[in-house]
């Protein structure tokens, strides 16, 4: 088949919102700079050619941007219809230039990446491959760990009850959030949950951005004794020196960059030094496209990554990443999709569904709180 005369024909746009049975609190919460979050809002899009062949994307806000999102992506999706849809970069540069007021990252990049992840999600399924088999994959299934059982707002019982399960289920490592009021009350938690799992389990913990630079490195100091994997976002996502400085000096590896919103960002990083963990996020990073030049830029350091969120996007680009990641397990999404992802052995693994692998489910339509379509 002639693939080069295929056209996008149309588009459908939808934000879905997905409500959270819990509120959510972790230490941005509680040293009150945000509000518990009760809801993701997610910008689905579906990419129809001319010769019949289909994509779906999406990106993500929390706490707000999410009508945004849409609406920045309903005014740029024109530009898409007629185009190839094998020539994903020339069509983000293009959906950029449509929108190029409103900058290159944050919001605007957010509303492309569901559009690029929906033409890289239709290349593999016309190709009749999972999308970690068309990018090349260097692995079938990736170390993965948990982070919806740790929050701040749950009981130190419950987290360790949900970190048994989570075990149970397959998966290798649990991660933790700290950044109380009270320091005493995150090593009295890390000590319980390490004291019931034992030494062999994988543990990571997660500050949220919530220690100032001394705060930071004598809780890293602390931990040292927990031989944790690493300690996530001890600073400001954007103290780039701060965190080389952690790097330097700390046996335990420092992740971060999840809440960066574009490769030069995270560029500014890896100049610094400033992670052992590079966790870029590809729905807030402008897509599939941006994060394959972020990973080969991280890759040319040496750095490990472990992709935040969205690990139904994350485990192919993890999986054709050359050093050993780690994927993010979140179960809040589960009700999105019709298909689960497999966890055994500490891995999550691809499944030899084509593309993404995933589907919307009915219960997922029936959260659309908006939705527009555009055809040729």
């Amino acid at each position: 088949m002639d693939t080069s005369t295929d056209k996008i024909s149309k588009l459908r746009l939808s934000s879905v919102v997905l409500p959270l049975s819990t509120p959510i609190s972790d230490a941005k919460v509680l040293t009150g700079r945000q509000k518990p979050m009760s809801e993701v809002v997610f910008l689905f899009v579906e990419v129809t050619t001319a010769d019949g062949h289909e994509g779906i994307g999406f990106s993500y806000s929390k706490r707000a941007g999410g009508p945004g999102q849409y609406a920045h992506a309903c005014e740029i999706a024109e530009a898409a219809l007629g185009e190839d849809p094998n020539d994903i970069g020339k069509l983000w540069t293009k959906l950029c230039w449509a929108g190029a007021s409103v900058g290159r990252s944050g919001l605007a990049t957010q509303a492309i990446a569901a559009f690029d992840v929906a033409l890289w999600d239709l290349k593999a399924k016309r190709a009749g491959l999972p999308l970690a088999k068309l990018l090349g994959s260097h692995r079938d299934g990736v170390r993965t760990y948990n982070t919806s059982g740790g929050f701040l707002h749950t009981p130190i019982e419950q987290v360790i009850e949900n970190a048994r399960a989570a075990l149970a289920r397959g998966i290798g490592g649990i991660k933790l959030k700290v950044g109380q009021p009270d320091w005493r009350t995150d090593v009295a938690r890390v000590t319980a949950v390490r004291e019931a799992l034992g030494d062999d389990v994988p543990l990571m913990v997660d500050a949220n951005q919530q220690w100032d630079r001394a705060t930071a490195l004598r809780m890293g100091r602390i931990f040292a004794e927990f031989g944790l994997v690493w300690i996530e976002e001890p600073l400001d996502a954007y103290d780039a020196e701060g965190h080389a400085r952690l790097t330097r000096t700390l046996d335990t590896p420092i992740a971060t960059g999840e809440m960066l919103a574009s490769v030069g960002e995270h560029v500014a990083l890896i100049k610094a030094g400033a992670a052992d963990i590079l966790q870029p996020d590809a729905p807030r990073i402008g897509g599939i496209t941006q994060f394959l030049k972020l990973a080969t830029l991280a890759e040319a350091e040496q750095l490990e990554i472990a992709p935040h969120f969205a690990m139904e996007i994350h485990l192919h680009l993890a999986a054709h990443y050359p050093i050993e990641p780690w994927v993010e397990h979140f179960d809040w999404l589960d009700p999105l999709f019709t298909e689960q992802l497999e966890t055994r052995d500490g891995r999550m693994w691809i499944s030899d569904r084509p593309g993404l692998g995933i589907t919307l489910t009915d219960r997922a339509r029936a959260w659309t709180a908006a939705r527009a379509e555009f055809r040729v």
